[in-house]
């Protein structure tokens, strides 16, 4: 191993500051960010500005991805953006018989580098990947779909918040014990009992990051630096539709790992070909001993069930609900659900997709809405917010794959269309499929709409659930949390007694609550350091982002006692 080029000292130097600041607000819950939101602050100090970004990502089309891991046997590709260019990238495929023993050779000194070390070497890798915050967005976007402001916020400094958190909540578990101790036990008469202790973290072992196709680093990184932040080797299997920004991200890691005189494949990528579906083949590995996880319902289950030898964390499916009681502004209730509708075009897990409204109305500020107005004027809301295609362009992004333009295409025949969805022209990409969403009306007493409401339809899909009462929406909020899951609850009302009805449904059910968003906040967003994405305590996800629960059980504390 070359000798390290980043000390200990200047990672200290340069980071310290920033871990503690991020110790302190896990701790306070207050907003604080070290990356920046607005694509004017990059340009300074090492950072890629807006065309220098471009002009990166733009390097890497239509090429080959190079990263020197042991095991390459091949190479694939395939991504398509949800834009309509083939990005053209081909990345090293892995024989896996070859790459994970390699993985687990650094683990010793990775181990013996301490808490402290691994968490600044982690930053380091944070802040060179937000210095290429542009190159990232670029790479987020026609791999997801996502239009670019959001690619730019969430696919780089928020998802770059995610990955802070959890190396500090990873560096306040492993420090929660004294690395030693002397222990003395009184004997009477006799000399106490002396022994010296000494205690140590250690890793399970190497962990699996599968990523999605929709938040690849949003979702990732969480797991990833998690992960390695507590001492183990981390394999990142991303989306095929979705390698690019990962596989920066692995580059990026191995790049630093090495500078730090670490092994670099203590951070790999595995790139399956087309149909080889290596997720599973991985998940069941010995040495494979953490997952993490964001996608389906079905396959979250399968890891839960099979992967018997790992940790498994998984954020998967949930049907997530808006209870809609009464509001003192009207205004800003539906212009805050019209913009939770439409952003990314319903394709994020946090989206609401039932809105339950008592069928006999609602009160307002501007007086008693029934429920066919409070539906029609939603359905005015969501037309008049993405009414000009440029904005609707910049809100909606692109539908990430075809999957979901048939669910959408499927949804206005499931009952009564209050807001049907238009096609949207992207001018720059004539290729893009942009729809806007559609907002189907059910009926809750009939058993027919069930099947619709009661499961989840992810895309530009909602469903206005009219019911019979506040206490009737309470009960199927209630029952759809328990038997369905719910990432995100949000809910309406100017009653003291509803409000805490609602609550205590969340409470017991373990479901995220918003109440009351009337302005620049939605339900469908989560600030890192301050707000838990999921709760794990419903079956959307076993897991919340992020928590001591997140990172504690990816490491054990070995004990060595000496006699004094």
């Amino acid at each position: 191993m070359a000798a390290a080029q980043l000390t200990t000292d200047a990672l200290a130097e340069k980071h310290r500051s920033t871990l503690d600041q991020a110790l302190d607000t896990i701790r306070t819950r207050a907003y604080w960010s070290p990356h920046p939101e607005h694509p004017k602050a990059y340009g300074e100090n090492g950072s890629l500005d807006a065309a220098a970004g471009l002009a990166a990502y733009e390097a890497l089309l239509n090429g080959r991805f190079e990263l020197d891991q042991p095991g390459t046997d091949g190479w694939t590709g395939g991504e398509v953006s949800p834009y309509g260019p083939a990005l053209g990238v081909e990345y090293p495929h892995a024989d896996i018989d070859v790459l994970l023993p390699a993985m687990r050779a650094g683990m010793g000194a990775w181990r013996d580098a301490g808490a402290e070390t691994r968490a600044l070497v982690c930053l380091e890798i944070l802040a060179r990947i937000s210095a290429r915050t542009h190159e990232f967005a670029h790479a987020v976007m026609h791999t997801s779909g996502q239009a670019f402001m959001m690619a730019l916020q969430a696919g780089g400094p928020h998802a770059q918040d995610r990955g802070l958190e959890a190396v500090a909540y990873a560096y306040a578990e492993q420090t929660r014990t004294p690395g030693s101790a002397d222990w003395s036990k009184p004997q009477g008469k006799r000399d106490p009992l002396q022994l010296s202790k000494q205690f140590t973290p250690v890793a399970r072992g190497i962990a699996l990051m599968i990523g999605c196709n929709t938040f690849p680093t949003w979702n990732g990184y969480p797991g990833l630096f998690a992960s390695l932040a507590t001492g183990n080797p981390v394999l990142v299997k991303p989306h095929p539709r979705a390698v690019l920004p990962l596989a920066l991200t692995v580059r990026v890691a191995r790049e630093v790992l090495a500078e730090a005189g670490f092994d670099p494949n203590l951070v790999a990528l595995a790139v399956e070909r087309p149909g080889e579906g290596i997720a599973k083949t991985l998940a069941v590995r010995p040495e494979i001993r953490i997952i993490d996880y964001t996608g389906s319902t079905a396959f979250g289950d399968w890891l839960e069930s099979n992967a018997r030898q790992a940790q498994v964390y998984t954020e998967k499916a949930g049907v997530n609900t808006v209870v809609v009681d009464s509001t003192d502004d009207y205004k800003g209730m539906l212009s805050n659900l019209a913009f939770s509708l439409s952003l990314y075009s319903g394709q994020m897990c946090t989206t609401p997709q039932n809105l339950l409204i008592p069928r006999e109305g609602i009160s307002t500020d501007a007086g008693p809405r029934s429920y066919d107005e409070v539906v029609a004027d939603l359905a005015a809301a969501v037309g008049g917010l993405l009414g000009d295609d440029a904005r609707a362009n910049a809100l909606l992004g692109a539908l990430v794959n075809p999957d979901v333009k048939a669910r959408l295409e499927a949804a206005a025949g499931l009952g009564e269309v209050a807001l049907a969805s238009r096609e949207v022209a992207n001018p720059d990409f004539p290729d893009a499929v942009v729809r806007t969403p559609v907002i189907v009306k059910l009926d809750g007493s009939k058993p027919d709409a069930e099947a619709a409401y009661f499961s989840e339809c992810f895309g530009p899909v909602s469903f206005a659930v009219s019911v019979d009462s506040t206490a009737d929406a309470l009960e199927l909020l209630r029952r759809t949390v328990r038997e369905k899951g719910a990432m995100t609850v949000g809910a309406y009302t100017t009653s003291a007694d509803t409000e805490r009805a609602i609550e205590e449904v969340c409470l017991e059910e373990s479901a995220q609550l918003s109440l009351n968003l009337t302005g620049g906040v939605y339900v469908n967003q989560t600030a890192a350091f301050s707000d838990f994405h999921g709760s794990g305590g419903n079956p959307a996800a076993n897991a919340a982002l992020c928590d001591g629960a997140f990172v504690s059980n990816r490491f054990r504390v070995v004990e060595v006692r000496r006699q004094a």
